[in-house]
């Protein structure tokens, strides 16, 4: 686990971690961690939301789905052991071109809604995450909104 959250941040030679491409595993480990934060930030974890993040993590990652829970399980050790988010999306800024972190923060908004409604404290995450990533208001609030019509869509068709 330790070794885990070292390579986080450097990659096998000791280089700092911006020199590793986007499929690594500290970009996936980040990546995950950061949608698993998300997800807990309203102080709960729900089924739903971890259907969500596996979903996510399996199509971005082109990963199976016992792929994609493993690595949750990884993120959600990572988001546990860690207070602050800079490393995670240090790691994410340095890796994406701004299209890419605009798809970050709309998969994070998809796991914010995930359980029918987004919290006070998921709002400010996401908020200091866009930030963070150099995502503008406009986009996150354009990425919010077609997370949170994506949503609407999938209840309306639960129906």
């Amino acid at each position: 686990m330790i070794g885990r959250l070292v390579a986080l941040f450097r990659n096998d030679d000791g280089a700092a971690a911006s020199t590793v491409s986007p499929g690594t595993e500290s970009f996936r480990l980040a990546a995950a961690a950061l949608l698993v934060e998300a997800a807990t930030m309203d102080g709960h974890f729900d089924e739903q939301e971890a259907e969500t993040i596996v979903g996510l993590l399996g199509a971005y990652f082109e990963i199976d789905a016992a792929e994609a829970a493993e690595l949750v399980d990884e993120g959600r050790q990572a988001s546990d052991g860690s207070n602050q988010l800079y490393g995670f999306t240090r790691i994410i800024k340095d890796r994406l071109e701004p299209d890419e972190r605009i798809q970050m923060i709309e998969m994070l908004w998809d796991v914010a809604c995930a359980d029918g409604e987004i919290h006070d404290y998921e709002a400010g995450l996401m908020r200091r995450i866009a930030g963070l990533l150099y995502v503008s208001d406009r986009d996150s609030g354009l990425a919010r909104q077609r997370a949170v019509d994506r949503r609407a869509q999938q209840d309306h068709t639960a129906d």
